[in-house]
């Protein structure tokens, strides 16, 4: 039986979407790619993943207001969440925080590696992620 880990990838930008799915994808994972809050919150509760990659900032819902209806939804509230944003101030990274995400990871501060080995690490396949 193939039981993939499921991820949910919510990235407004195609081209950065791109890479993270076909690097995903080489990593065993089974993605969804949604451009946006609505649709990351229709396919959170359809595709039932087991982690969602989730921008902040993106058209109609943010990822900050996002996180916060999945973390108040019974279906999604235990679902691994690492938001992937520019938002490098403290005070985003804290909102986040207190919105109850997993991860907050800045996209000029990682590069692809890194954020698969997050993933990795949340969805309990690796024990520790290394330092960046």
């Amino acid at each position: 039986m193939d039981t993939k880990k499921k991820i949910l990838l919510v990235e407004d930008d195609a081209a950065l979407s791109g890479v993270y799915k076909s690097r995903l994808e080489m990593e065993g994972f089974e993605i969804r790619e949604v451009d946006n809050g609505e649709q990351a919150l229709s396919a959170a509760l359809d595709f039932k993943p087991d982690l969602i990659l989730l921008d902040a900032m993106m058209p109609k819902i943010s990822g900050f207001d996002v996180l916060d209806i999945l973390r108040n939804t019974t279906e999604t509230a235990n679902v691994r969440i690492i938001m992937l944003t520019a938002l490098s101030q403290p005070k985003d990274k804290e909102r986040a925080e207190s919105l109850g995400v997993d991860d907050y990871l800045v996209k000029s501060q990682v590069v692809i590696g890194d954020v698969v080995e997050r993933v990795k690490y949340h969805l309990g396949m690796l024990d520790t992620p290394q330092e960046n």
